[in-house]
C-alpha cells in the first residue's frame, strides 16, 4: 500500500507529459493576431515567404527531365548559393520527383546548406492523362490516396514548409477551359453560370476532403490551395474550412490593384502568391528588356510588403510570395518540338493587356513563356555540367528588397 502514491505520482506525471506533447505547437503554423492580421510562424518565429518557383531544367531538355536526379546537382552547386545571396528562404516546386530518395535529398540539401524551405505541390491529377474529372468519385479517391502517400513520404523533412493542393485547377471550370471536365448532372443544367457554380462546388468540396486527409496525417504544416487568381474563391471560402491559406497565381501587370481587400472580403484568410512576376522580353521591340521586368517585380513586391503583418498601411493578410520564376525555361514555346529546346524562342505565346509595354506585338501576343526567369541560362556549362547562371536586373533589385535591414 505504501507504494501506491508513488505509482500514482508516476501515472499522473506521464499523463501530464503526454498532454504537454500533444499540446505542442505545430512546426509551421498560421495565426491571427488581435489586430486581425495573419502571421506565418516557423518553429514559433515569424516567417515571410521570400520565394521563387523552382524548376531547374537545363537547355535542351523539357518538363520531363528529372532534375531531382541530375548528377550535376544544380540546386546545391549553382542555384543554392545564388539563392542565399539573394535572400530566398523558400522554393515552390510543382510536383515531386520520380524517386522519393532524390526528392528528399534536394529538399534536405537546400534546407541544411542554404536555409531554403520547400512548398510541396501536388497537381491533383490536373495534367494527368486522361484529364482529371473532379466529379468522378473513383478519381477523387485515387487522388486523395496519392496525396496521402506524398505527405507521409516527406512530412518529417525539416525543410518542408507547407503543402500546396493544385495549381490553377479552378481554370478547368472557369472561362479558361483548361482540361475541362463535367458530369451528366451538370450537363443537364441549361444555364452556363449554374454549370460553373456546380463544378466549383464539386471541386472545392474535393479540396476540403484532401485537406482533411492531409491534416489527419500531418498537423505540423499548413495547407495551401493553388488557385488561379481569385476566380470563384468565394465558393472555396464556403466549402474549404481546412484550407489554411490561399495560394494564388496572380498576373495583373505592374500592380495587384485591390487584390488584398478583395481577398479579405471573398476569402477571409491569408494569401501567399504562389506565382507572380513579369517576363524579360519585349515582344514588340523584339529585344530583351530586363529593366521593365525589374520595375514590374519591384512594384509587385512593394505591394506585397505593404500588406504583410505589421504594416499599418495595408490589409495585413499577405504572408509573402514566390516569384515566377528562378530561371528561364527554353522548352516552353514549342513543348512537342525537341529541336527547339536548345533555342531561346522570342515569339509571344499569349496576350495580356496588363503587361502593356509590348502589347503592340503582332496580334497582341506579348507574353514570352521562355523569358520569365530572374536568372538567365547560358549554353556554356560550368565544371559541374550545369548551364551557367546569369542574374538579371530583377535578381539584383529583389536582393536589395529582401536583404534590407
Amino acid at each position: 500500500m505504501k507504494r501506491v502514491p508513488g505509482l500514482l505520482f508516476l501515472l499522473l506525471a506521464s499523463l501530464s507529459l503526454a498532454a504537454g506533447l500533444n499540446a505542442r505547437e505545430p512546426r509551421v503554423s498560421i495565426t491571427q493576431k488581435k489586430t486581425g492580421e495573419y502571421q506565418l510562424l516557423v518553429e514559433g518565429k515569424p516567417f515571410i515567404v521570400q520565394g521563387v518557383c523552382y524548376s531547374p531544367i537545363p537547355i535542351g531538355k523539357n518538363y520531363e527531365h528529372n532534375f531531382w536526379g541530375d548528377p550535376s546537382k544544380p540546386w546545391i552547386n549553382v542555384d543554392g548559393p545564388m539563392m542565399k545571396d539573394l535572400g530566398v528562404n523558400t522554393i515552390r516546386i510543382y510536383q515531386e520527383g520520380e524517386s522519393p530518395a532524390e526528392t528528399r535529398q534536394l529538399i534536405r540539401d537546400l534546407y541544411e546548406e542554404f536555409q531554403v524551405r520547400t512548398i510541396m505541390t501536388h497537381y491533383l491529377g490536373f495534367w494527368s492523362y486522361p484529364s482529371a474529372n473532379y466529379g468522378d468519385e473513383d478519381f477523387q479517391k485515387r487522388t486523395i490516396k496519392d496525396v496521402e502517400r506524398m505527405v507521409k513520404e516527406y512530412k518529417d523533412e525539416p525543410g518542408v514548409l507547407m503543402w500546396c493542393l493544385g495549381n490553377e485547377n479552378n481554370f478547368s471550370f472557369g472561362p479558361q477551359k483548361v482540361n475541362p471536365w463535367t458530369t451528366k448532372a451538370i450537363e443537364a443544367l441549361d444555364d452556363p453560370y449554374k454549370k460553373r457554380m456546380a463544378k466549383a462546388k464539386i471541386y472545392y468540396q474535393f479540396i476540403e476532403k484532401v485537406a482533411k486527409a492531409v491534416k489527419k496525417i500531418d498537423p505540423d504544416h499548413p495547407i495551401m490551395m493553388g488557385n488561379g487568381d481569385l476566380a470563384d474563391v468565394e465558393i472555396a471560402k464556403r466549402y474549404c474550412p481546412n484550407v489554411d491559406v490561399l495560394g494564388a497565381t496572380v498576373y495583373r501587370g505592374k500592380s495587384f490593384g485591390n487584390l488584398f481587400k478583395e481577398v479579405e472580403i471573398k476569402w477571409g484568410k491569408p494569401i501567399i502568391f504562389s506565382e507572380f512576376g513579369c517576363d524579360s522580353f519585349d515582344a514588340f521591340k523584339q529585344k530583351e528588356d530586363q529593366e521593365t521586368q525589374a520595375a514590374f517585380i519591384s512594384n509587385q513586391w512593394t505591394e506585397i510588403e505593404k500588406n504583410l503583418p505589421g504594416n499599418p498601411a495595408g490589409v495585413g493578410n499577405c504572408l509573402g510570395g514566390c516569384v515566377f520564376e528562378w530561371n528561364d525555361e527554353w522548352w516552353k514555346a514549342a513543348e512537342a518540338d525537341s529541336s527547339s529546346w536548345a533555342v531561346h524562342d522570342t515569339s509571344g505565346q499569349w496576350c495580356h493587356g496588363a503587361y502593356y509595354y509590348d502589347i503592340k506585338a503582332p496580334e497582341g501576343m506579348n507574353m514570352n513563356e521562355e523569358w520569365w526567369g530572374i536568372v538567365s541560362l547560358d549554353p556554356e556549362l560550368d565544371e559541374m555540367g550545369n548551364n551557367k547562371r546569369i542574374p538579371k536586373k530583377a535578381y539584383y533589385m529583389l536582393q536589395e528588397l529582401w536583404l534590407q535591414e
